[in-house]
């Protein structure tokens, strides 16, 4: 009787062991079950192109899948081999090679940033002893973005960029707020340049992506292009309009967001977070770096649950990773945009469950809305409205914003005029921050190029002019926050302008110098000889090389720059120049130096 009763006991334990088992897999098997109609809904109700979705439990991807099309006009669809931007997510992987460098003993997090790159200089003298290693990786350092600096200032030299910080203000002392700042990025991918001798991209490749076997993944747009499953980037015009987005190439800033790769290979990259810095047991980063690097290192705002989600609370940051709370779990995120893709990459650390979703789609909430649902279903939580919660948060807040935009009245002065000419406002303008753009004229409007930007000009009020992009023809309703406003110096002509481009800091300033026309050395005999101002009192112009310089004794010699015709600038003193006449034979008879204190004639001497 006995061993009949533990045999009934032991069938019944397996019984149940089977159904416990059985269930388990139906779970699993459930997890993705309706998701193709849920993410067809998702593409259709915000009007994306397309998008990956790849998601890892411990060492193994559990789901790979693309929607929509990598390219709309081609019909070409999205796999999760397709290669997309994934611009910011870049960061992590910066990040990674200092946790490299800090192992084998090259750099110290909290040792001044100076003492591995002394070239580098901020604003003041007291941010360039404070700020360290850290505060670089953090967001801390004081600086906000200054991103028109790098967006509209196009370069392909790094080192052009790193010169650029010394000029750009801070709007908090180091360490007091977070602030999201793009440059300090670079800055970490010239460190590992400098301490390795090897290229940031050399070094990524190297230490990540061969490791990895993240074999097409890449640096520049330029690859992108060239491969043979990219998608296509696109904007979204008009709430509904899809329009194809050209590449954008930030090669220079590439530290900060340049990378592009796929679903799958990104897969590798969470993977290998969500096991400590491990990869198929092989440490690719050290374990020590893991987890600091998400870990809170800077609080980035209040972070207080909201009425309707309680358990979503938490906002700080790690290196090169935001850290939050998600219904109770906790959330090691970074987010990415860059001209038309969006993305996300996150994993749950102590769940062992990664997600990345990579988009088409430009400043899309797409990637959030399908991250979301699926980490719902991966973490068996209670299913929530996501797709359908922020349609509703975002058609409030624009609805929000046209309302207040009705509201808001112009400060526009009506009839008013410009105090020059048109052709006077021409001439390149310069901050040693941001770089150098050029306003023209062509025929009765004035332009402003800088690198891939075009902007039109519309008169607003007095010297002030409102701009209007151009990359997809000239929209005057959609209006620009930016007022571009002329300066006069003393001697009366435009001198500088000034520009909001940074919340919380003056406007500003771009000093003006007027661009160089050509000329031929034959052309610039006639403008040699001596000039007389007074008896005993002489200036010479000459050429040397193949420019003319003046000389007047007591001064040094000066590089004359042809502007206009019989008019050169003095290159290296802003507001100054020389006025050649002639008489009607075209003979050089005398020169007017204009300078703001007034204007002084030399006659040429025979």
């Amino acid at each position: 009787m006995k061993k009949i009763i533990t045999l009934l006991f032991l069938c019944a334990n397996i019984f149940s062991f089977a159904q416990k088992k059985n269930k388990n897999i139906h779970v699993e098997e459930n997890r993705f079950a309706g998701l193709d109609t849920t993410f067809e809904k998702v593409l259709k109700d915000w009007h994306a192109a397309g998008f990956a979705v790849a998601v890892v439990e411990k060492n193994k991807v559990v789901y790979a899948k693309g929607f929509g099309y990598r390219d709309i006009e081609k019909k070409l669809p999205v796999t999760p081999n397709t290669l997309f931007a994934i611009g910011s997510c870049t960061k992590a992987f910066t990040a990674s090679q200092i946790g490299l460098l800090q192992k084998d003993g090259k750099i110290e997090y909290d040792k001044p940033v100076r003492d591995y790159l002394p070239e580098l200089k901020f604003y003041n003298d007291n941010m360039n002893n404070l700020i360290t290693v850290r505060d670089i990786m953090t967001h801390r350092t004081g600086l906000p973005r200054h991103d028109f600096s790098w967006y509209g200032f196009v370069t392909k030299s790094r080192d052009s960029l790193i010169k650029r910080i010394q000029f750009q203000e801070p709007t908090a002392p180091v360490r007091e707020k977070w602030q999201y700042n793009n440059f300090m990025f670079v800055v970490q991918g010239v460190i590992t340049e400098k301490l390795t001798k090897k290229s940031w991209e050399t070094n990524v490749k190297e230490n990540i992506f061969d490791k990895l076997e993240m074999k097409r993944s890449n640096f520049s747009v330029n690859v992108l292009a060239k491969d043979d499953d990219a998608a296509i980037g696109y904007d979204l015009k008009k709430d509904s309009i899809i329009k194809k987005s050209d590449y954008y190439n930030i090669d220079a800033m590439g530290p900060a967001g340049s990378i592009n790769s796929s679903v799958n290979e990104m897969a590798k990259w969470v993977t290998t977070w969500i096991n400590g810095g491990k990869y198929n047991n092989i440490e690719i980063l050290p374990a020590a770096y893991v987890t600091e690097a998400q870990s809170s290192q800077m609080v980035v705002g209040a972070g207080l649950p909201q009425k309707d989600h309680q358990d979503v609370h938490l906002s700080n940051y790690g290196f090169g990773w935001m850290i939050a709370s998600y219904r109770g779990h906790y959330r090691v995120e970074h987010g990415g945009n860059i001209d038309g893709f969006s993305a996300s990459t996150c994993f749950f650390p102590s769940d062992s469950i990664g997600i990345v979703v990579l988009s088409n789609q430009n400043g899309s909430a797409v990637p959030s809305v399908v991250r979301n649902i699926l980490t719902d279903r991966m973490l068996l939580l209670s299913s929530f409205p996501w797709n359908d919660s922020l349609r509703a948060a975002t058609t409030r807040a624009k609805a929000t914003a046209k309302e207040a935009e009705k509201k808001s009245s112009s400060n526009k002065k009506e009839n008013t005029k410009l105090s020059h000419p048109l052709k006077d406002y021409e001439g390149l303008y310069n901050h040693p921050g941001y770089g150098t753009f050029e306003i023209l004229l062509r025929n009765d409007s004035l332009f402003a190029i800088m690198g891939n930007e075009k902007w039109w000009l519309n008169h607003f009020h007095y010297d002030i002019f409102e701009p209007f992009d151009m990359k997809d023809g000239i929209d005057t309703s959609d209006k620009s926050p930016i007022r571009i406003q002329f300066l006069i110096n003393d001697a009366g002509e435009i001198s500088s302008l000034t520009m909001q481009l940074e919340a919380g800091l003056s406007p500003l300033k771009f000093t003006r110098k007027a661009k160089a026309k050509p000329i031929t050395v034959d052309e610039l005999k006639k403008y040699e000889g001596e000039y007389e101002f007074a008896p005993g009192a002489n200036a010479k112009v000459y050429i040397k090389g193949e420019k003319l310089f003046a000389f007047v004794a007591g001064q040094p010699e000066y590089e004359l720059v042809n502007i206009d015709t019989n008019k050169f600038a003095l290159k290296v003193l802003d507001g100054y120049a020389a006025k050649f006449e002639v008489d009607d034979k075209g003979i050089v008879t005398s020169v007017i130096f204009m300078q703001p204190n007034g204007n002084f004639t030399a006659t040429k001497k025979k």
